[in-house]
């Protein structure tokens, strides 16, 4: 059976932006099916919106079923595996994924993000969601800090990653391609 991987992109980004054609790219001429969606609302993403276009576009699930989400991505995919749980996953990739953040430009982007931060996630519900959990951080991302990856570490028993330089994984920081990615894919 053919694995198939869904990607999430970020607040404010596009299925178009950033790595995710590079990666999308790669891993359909490996037989992988790719889907990568325009999610709603990008510059305003709400929470109940983000989770029912997950739920409505990924469907049925299985252990050939893996995630990759990026930034606010990684918040909607745990709180869609949190609703339609006990579906089990063959592995979730977290790119810089966050439970604080950091240095948000203005009220507009600290009122968007609130409920994201504050309404809570039943992190054993994900945790048991996939038994291979990988989260990607970068040692320079101004907006998610790097202590968030020992709550990963603890409450989702994640495998860390930590990159060189690689900023907030964005096409502003020069990340248009992620072979990391593939590394853990293939």
């Amino acid at each position: 059976m053919r694995k198939r991987i869904i990607m999430i992109h970020g607040w404010g980004g596009t299925a178009g932006g950033d790595w995710l054609p590079w990666v999308k790219d790669k891993l359909k001429k490996k037989g992988f099916d790719v889907v990568v969606p325009e999610m709603p609302n990008t510059e305003e993403p709400k929470i109940e919106e983000w989770v029912n276009f997950l739920v409505e576009l990924i469907g049925n699930v299985d252990e050939n079923t893996f995630l990759i989400g990026h930034s606010i991505g990684c918040q909607a995919i745990m709180r869609y595996l949190e609703k339609i749980y006990p579906q089990k996953f063959g592995k979730i990739i977290f790119v810089a994924p966050w439970f604080n953040l950091n240095n948000l430009e203005d009220a507009e982007s600290e009122e968007i993000a609130k409920p994201w931060i504050e309404v809570p996630i039943d992190l054993g519900k994900v945790k048991n969601s996939c038994d291979d959990i990988n989260v990607l951080l970068s040692d320079n991302d101004l907006y998610v800090p790097l202590s968030d990856g020992e709550i990963f570490k603890e409450k989702l028993n994640a495998n860390i990653i930590i990159l060189k330089n690689k900023g907030h994984f964005t096409g502003d920081d020069d990340v248009l391609e992620f072979p990391e990615i593939l590394d853990l894919l293939i």
